[in-house]
Formats: C-alpha cells, structure tokens, sequence
C-alpha cells in the first residue's frame, strides 16, 4: 500500500505536548499519528513556516517542539512565489481571512508539492466543510490536485 504524503501544520506539533488534561484525547491521537510517522508508515513534510511559527514560541517551548522534530523523519519544504499566490487566491476567494494567512500558507504548501494530505487541529480555519470545499474548488481551477484537509485521528 502507497504510503500517505502528509503535511503536518503547527497545531499538530503542539498538541503532541499539551499539558492540560482537556486535551489529553488530543494528545492521544497525536501520539499515535506520530508514532505512526516514526515507523515511517507515513511520509511526513513540514514547511519552513511550520519552524517559523515554532521560533515565535516561548524558548521552552520551541525547544521541546524542536527536540520533537529532531526525533521525527520529516521532510522540510521550503516556501515559494507559487505557494505564496496560491495562499493569495485562498484569501482573496475568502476561503481563508487575510488575518489568518499563515493558514492559507500551510494549506497553500500541502497544494503546492501535491501532498495527500494536511494535518491540522485547527478547526477555526483549516479542518471545516467550507476550507476544504473552498480549497478544491480553487485548486482544481489552477491545475492543483485535490487535498484532504483532516485531524489527527482521521489518518492514524
């Protein structure tokens, strides 16, 4: 079976350390996604972004999330004058608001090197009926392949 090339946003590394106890079914299913990812049951890739947004992180915390990655087998991709237009076109059919254009980066780099897949637990913006209508919609238009836009629990 083709393993899934999946593209893993912030959230997902975030929620592999949450502490509070609300968010220990969280935590659960983005365990066992990056246990999966370990045994290389998966194709993993995260973005220049993705560290990025690490890097703004309180230093505690970007350290553990940066020995987490270390343990990882990830892919980095690096951003790009067509991802950055695709991200555009995202906020400019209000798939995603200009506020929020980060998200329209991640879904844009997913979109862009034709991943299977992003992972997210970010269900403001990303992971919601009208982001991923709205995203294969304008990705068909511009020759993109469709993507699915899931959390956790629906890979692993």
């Amino acid at each position: 079976m083709k393993k899934l090339n999946l593209y893993l946003d912030t959230s997902v590394l975030n929620f592999a350390l949450a502490e509070e106890a609300s968010l220990a079914l969280h935590q659960k299913a983005t365990q066992s996604l990056l246990k999966e990812i370990e045994e290389e049951k998966h194709e993993a890739f995260i973005s220049e972004l993705v560290l990025a947004e690490i890097n703004k992180a309180p230093q505690a915390k970007a350290e553990s999330l940066k020995r987490l990655l270390d343990k990882l087998p990830l892919e980095l991709l690096a951003l790009n004058e067509a991802i950055e237009e695709l991200a555009d076109k995202y906020i400019e059919e209000g798939i995603i608001p200009a506020k929020y254009r980060n998200d329209a980066l991640h879904i844009a780099v997913a979109s862009v090197y034709g991943l299977d897949a992003i992972v997210s637990w970010n269900f403001e913006h990303m992971v919601k009926l009208k982001t991923k209508q709205g995203v294969i919609a304008v990705n068909g238009l511009l020759g993109y392949k469709p993507i699915e836009i899931v959390a956790p629990p629906e890979v692993s």
